[in-house]
């Protein structure tokens, strides 16, 4: 068994590290996202809240009544922007949804307005609160939205399975949201408290880690959640996907796969090419009566 030593954490979730041409993916993301932008026109920057960063963009699908995805994207909850990820827009579109690709405030914020990860949670149930009002004035279905996320993305988007709606808001449904993917996500925050070089940013308490650790909760009455990772992600990524899996059971997380070929960056590019395992999983999940 490895001493699981701050050397070990940093080498099981240091994800640049262990892809060394993961600048290529990004240069990818950036250009595929330009082009997005260029050719659906979305609908940029709306206000979900008046918050740091509490902004989102619109892919309206070619018909109305459309089933919509939310987006939310990784970068350990300290990087990255909603703009780096319009790439996923026309693939989501092709599925005949409406594309939601949202932003929320980084760790650590500033001295006078610190951004902890439970603060980013509460953003993105925000975020869907917004959708749910207000999609279907962009042709999209409050009644079937899926949410996906990719890395720490992944992370909230299953804790927003667990979310207690009405608390949000009075006028929300305790079934707004039932279907997510998360992508590469982490269930557990405990092992990213001990990790170095995400300290210093994220800040983690104990107190924290059991608040916005979904595998530590009970499992959610309602919805689905599928969890995967690329095959050829660290341990640590492979783990978690079994943890939730274990900890939610097969009911709620019927789909746990570890996709072969796959880093912690090619990943979210083959969700967007047709006929993969993962752009098929993701049609039947918008698809899915949850």
């Amino acid at each position: 068994m490895p001493t699981k030593d701050a050397d070990w954490h940093d080498r099981m979730y240091n994800n640049r590290a262990l892809v060394p041409d993961f600048a290529d993916h990004f240069a990818h993301w950036t250009h595929a996202s330009e082009q997005a932008r260029e050719s659906l026109k979305p609908v940029r920057d709306l206000p979900y809240g008046d918050g740091p960063n509490e902004t989102l963009d619109v892919f309206p699908a070619a018909t109305q009544n459309a089933p919509v995805v939310i987006f939310i994207h990784g970068g350990y909850w300290r990087s990255l922007d909603k703009s780096d990820h319009s790439f996923v827009a026309p693939a989501l579109n092709d599925m005949g949804a409406c594309a939601v690709v949202v932003n929320y405030a980084l760790c650590p914020g500033t001295p006078e307005q610190p951004i902890t990860i439970p603060d980013i949670a509460l953003q993105m149930a925000r975020a869907c609160a917004w959708v749910w009002r207000h999609i279907a004035e962009h042709g999209g279905d409050p009644g079937n939205i899926t949410v996906v996320g990719h890395s720490a993305g992944g992370h909230l988007a299953t804790m927003l399975l667990g979310c207690d709606w009405p608390q949000v808001g009075h006028d929300l449904p305790s079934g707004l949201l039932r279907k997510a993917l998360s992508i590469s996500g982490l269930f557990d925050l405990e092992p990213i408290r001990k990790t170095p070089f995400l300290q210093g940013d994220l800040r983690l308490t104990p107190a924290q880690v059991r608040k916005a650790s979904p595998a530590k909760w009970k499992r959610p009455t309602q919805g689905v959640l599928y969890a995967v990772a690329g095959g050829d992600e660290s341990a640590e990524f492979l783990r978690h996907i079994r943890l939730i899996h274990q900890a939610w059971g097969p009911q709620t997380v019927p789909v746990c796969e570890a996709l072969p070929g796959l880093n912690h960056f090619s990943i979210v590019t083959d969700m967007t090419r047709a006929g993969t395992r993962l752009n098929d999983g993701l049609r039947q999940l918008i698809k899915l009566t949850a």
